[in-house]
C-alpha cells in the first residue's frame, strides 16, 4: 500500500506545493482546509498530474474534532505516514506587543497549538507501532526571533515551537520524527502574503523577500528523508545561533 501524506491547511501556497511534491513520490494525498470548493479544485488538479488525492473539508481552529478528522483519513487512504501543519491564512495577522491583549492570544491558541498537539495524539499511536512516522511543521519566523510590532503569532507559534522540540528528543531512536520548517519569507501564491506584507511595510526598516512555495516543499521533502535536524530555517541565513548551538 502507497504512503499518505495529510496536508492540514492545504492552501494555495505552501500546501499544496507539499502536496505535489510529496505526490510525485508515490504518496497519496489527504486535503484538510475549510472550504470544500477549493479542495474539490485541488483534488482535480492534483488528479491531472498523476496524484491521488482526497478532500477532508474541515475547520482546524476546533481542536475536538481531530480524532474524528484522524479516524475519516484512515478509513478513506487506510494510514497516515506523514503530517504536514500549515494551516496559516489571511484570518491570522501580526499585532504589537504593546496592543496585544488576551482575547486575542485565544483566538489564535486553538489553530495554532491546540490542534497540531491533538493531531500528534491522534496519529502517534499508528506511528510508534510501526516504528515510522513524520510530523511536519510550518510557521513564521517570530515563532524562533520575536520581533517588534509582529507580535500575536509569535507568543503562540514559539509555544507550539517549544512542544515540537520535546518531541522531537522523545521520539528519538522510536523511527518517528517531528521537525518544523521556519519561514521567514513571504510565501508566494499564499493567502497570508498580502495581509504580512502590509504588517512588514507598517515596521520602518523592516524587509522581507518572497519565497517560492515549491522550495518551501523541498525543504519539506529533505526533512523527511534525513531527519537530521529539528529545526530547518528558510532563508537559512536567519538562523539564529541559539538554534544551531
Amino acid at each position: 500500500m502507497s504512503k499518505v501524506i495529510a496536508v492540514f491547511g492545504a492552501g494555495t501556497g505552501l500546501g499544496v506545493s507539499v502536496a505535489r511534491r510529496f505526490g510525485r513520490e508515490g504518496f497519496r494525498v489527504a486535503l484538510v482546509a475549510r472550504r470544500k470548493e477549493r479542495l474539490d479544485a485541488f483534488v482535480a488538479e492534483l488528479a491531472g498530474e498523476g496524484i491521488e488525492a482526497v478532500a477532508f473539508p474541515a475547520d482546524l481552529s476546533e481542536p475536538a474534532g481531530v480524532p474524528a478528522l484522524v479516524e475519516a483519513i484512515r478509513e478513506r487512504l487506510g494510514r497516515i505516514d506523514v503530517v504536514a501543519y500549515g494551516p496559516i491564512g489571511g484570518d491570522q495577522g501580526f499585532t504589537p506587543a504593546a496592543e496585544l491583549d488576551a482575547a486575542t492570544l485565544q483566538s489564535l491558541v486553538p489553530l495554532l497549538l491546540l490542534t497540531p498537539v491533538e493531531v500528534v495524539r491522534a496519529v502517534l499511536p499508528e506511528w510508534t507501532g510501526r516504528g515510522d512516522g513524520a510530523f511536519l511543521l510550518a510557521h513564521g519566523y517570530s515563532a524562533a526571533q520575536p520581533m517588534p510590532h509582529l507580535s500575536g503569532l509569535g507568543p503562540v507559534m514559539s509555544a507550539t515551537r517549544n512542544y515540537l522540540y520535546s518531541l522531537n528528543a522523545e521520539l528519538a531512536g522510536t523511527g518517528v520524527y517531528a521537525g518544523a520548517l521556519t519561514v521567514g519569507s513571504l510565501i508566494a501564491r499564499s493567502e497570508v502574503a498580502a495581509k504580512a506584507r502590509a504588517a512588514f511595510d507598517a515596521v520602518d526598516n523592516q524587509r522581507y523577500e518572497v519565497v517560492d512555495p515549491d522550495d518551501l516543499a523541498e525543504h519539506f521533502w529533505d526533512m523527511y528523508t534525513k531527519r537530521d535536524r529539528v529545526e530547518q530555517f528558510h532563508p537559512e541565513s536567519l538562523t539564529p545561533r541559539a538554534a544551531t548551538a
